[in-house]
């Protein structure tokens, strides 16, 4: 992979054996830098961690990033109650960036003053029948346009 410019990353998510803060962080010290971290602020708050914590330990081998958010009332619930995944995802529990309770700028400026250059991925599993595709997709790109921009980034 490196050979053709591609740096290989982790992805951490619910219901895998590397979910929490923990089991990253324990994932990352036992692997070496060729292995990077795809960031995801909604694996990690639905897997009751710190996304901004996570953030600066790791920010060093972030190389994608998924801005998922979360509604807080379906996120403490399904915690509560020891939902599924898929159940927690079919209630509504992630949504896209700027419609939850994850508060992104403070992380993008973080990544911008660790000079991050990869992508922002606008992420949210949901049923869509209770949230349309396209305008969610479209509220999401347009949240985490405005916020990167003002986080110093770019924006194309």
């Amino acid at each position: 992979m490196a050979e053709f410019g591609v740096r290989m990353a982790f992805h951490h998510h619910m219901g895998t054996i590397v979910q929490t803060d923990h089991e990253i962080d324990r994932m990352m010290y036992n692997s070496g830098e060729s292995v990077g971290l795809l960031y995801d602020t909604g694996h990690c708050l639905f897997a009751q961690g710190d996304p901004a914590a996570l953030l600066s330990r790791h920010i060093k081998r972030v190389v994608h990033v998924h801005c998922r958010d979360a509604r807080r009332d379906i996120l403490n619930r399904s915690i509560r109650q020891d939902t599924s995944f898929m159940d927690a995802v079919l209630d509504g529990i992630f949504t896209v960036p700027g419609d939850g309770c994850i508060g992104f700028l403070p992380l993008l400026r973080q990544l911008r003053d660790a000079r991050y250059a990869g992508w922002f991925v606008v992420e949210a599993e949901q049923d869509p029948r209770k949230a349309e595709p396209l305008a969610y997709a479209r509220k999401g790109f347009e949240y985490l346009s405005a916020i990167a921009r003002e986080a110093g980034f770019a924006v194309a």
